[in-house]
């Protein structure tokens, strides 16, 4: 047999075996802490399994591609152009850079209210912009 069977089968039998551990391990905490603080039953064994893998469906997604997609070709790493772009701004370059971009957002409205002078606001105009129209 050659190498890349025998790192196939060590590989998975860690996969295994770091899942019996965490099973055993979230088994133990539950019995100690949730029948005495919420009056629960407790787990066997198979049932933490079941619990693990309900939490990393709910929470984590099924973990397929995950990994690739974010860290090895997303994210703000070396090598990235909008990180490179950013690092080769000046302070003056950047806050022109995010105002110019928080200006065409869907939500540019956030803008207006962030810049409002202390007593102003655009409620307070009756039928302008963003105050109540009659017919509401």
């Amino acid at each position: 047999m050659n190498k890349i069977f025998w790192f196939r089968i060590m590989g998975i039998a860690s996969f295994l075996a770091m899942i019996a551990v965490f099973s055993v391990i979230a088994m133990l905490l539950w019995n100690a802490l949730m029948p005495e603080i919420f009056g629960l039953h407790a787990l066997g064994y198979w049932q933490a399994v079941g619990l693990l893998v309900l939490a990393r469906i709910l929470l984590g997604g099924l973990g397929l591609g995950h990994w690739g997609a974010l860290g090895r070709h997303g994210g703000f790493h070396h090598g990235n152009a909008l990180r490179e772009k950013w690092l080769n701004m000046s302070d003056e370059e950047r806050k022109e850079f995010l105002h110019s971009n928080w200006k065409r957002r869907k939500f540019s409205h956030f803008h207006d209210f962030f810049d409002e002078q202390p007593g102003e606001s655009k409620k307070d105009v009756p039928n302008g912009e963003g105050g109540k129209n009659e017919h509401s």
